[in-house]
């Protein structure tokens, strides 16, 4: 993630306050708002991108072998991204370990899924690759929530149900982005 010139000094001004509590002009909680607001975009961007880039995965899983060295990459960028494998994963490589990176993709996933499961089996959770939801800015020192009253814990709301799949699945991106064919030349035809 990255930040403009002026994000960075909203920031630096939040990051001030936070340490050293003093009231803010209307202007600058506005500025912390417009921040909060777009941090929360690009999280939540982000997410829709793996959701994504899983859901991609898994149809070049199902694929397989014929899209192998698409699958391959994919995988590695997954798991690169945080990505946990799955059975379905670790089945797959091992029907591809006679090529190299599928076995050696099979050794770093066969590692992180003994990881997951004994994290799992100690009581912890497994890492989770997909970040923690935020919770809003609602109130900075001398802003405009300072007068009014204090809010009450909310309980929280039970996690969004996911979308029923629809009818026609999600495009691939070789079918929204064909990849370019090189154009032969021209023949050049000879006179005689």
């Amino acid at each position: 993630m990255a930040f403009s010139a002026d994000e960075l000094r909203v920031l630096r001004r939040a990051l001030s306050t936070a340490l050293h509590p003093t009231p803010l002009p209307d202007e600058d909680v506005q500025d912390c708002l417009r921040l909060a607001g777009a941090v929360d975009e690009v999280v939540g961007e982000a997410g829709r991108l793996r959701t994504f880039l899983l859901a991609d995965l898994v149809r070049y899983r199902n694929a397989l072998p014929g899209s192998v060295s698409g699958y391959l990459e994919l995988l590695q960028d997954a798991l690169a991204g945080g990505y946990d494998p799955r059975p379905d994963d670790l089945a797959a490589l091992r029907a591809l370990r006679h090529r190299p990176v599928a076995a050696a993709l099979l050794e770093r996933c066969q590692v992180l899924a003994e990881r997951s499961v004994r994290a799992r089996l100690a009581g912890r959770s497994a890492p989770s690759a997909a970040p923690a939801p935020r919770s809003r800015l609602l109130a900075l020192p001398g802003g405009r929530a300072a007068d009014a009253e204090p809010e009450r814990p909310k309980t929280p709301a039970a996690p969004p149900r996911p979308a029923p799949p629809s009818e026609r699945p999600a495009p691939k991106p070789s079918e929204v982005f064909p990849p370019r064919r090189p154009v032969p030349p021209p023949q050049q035809w000879a006179a005689g």
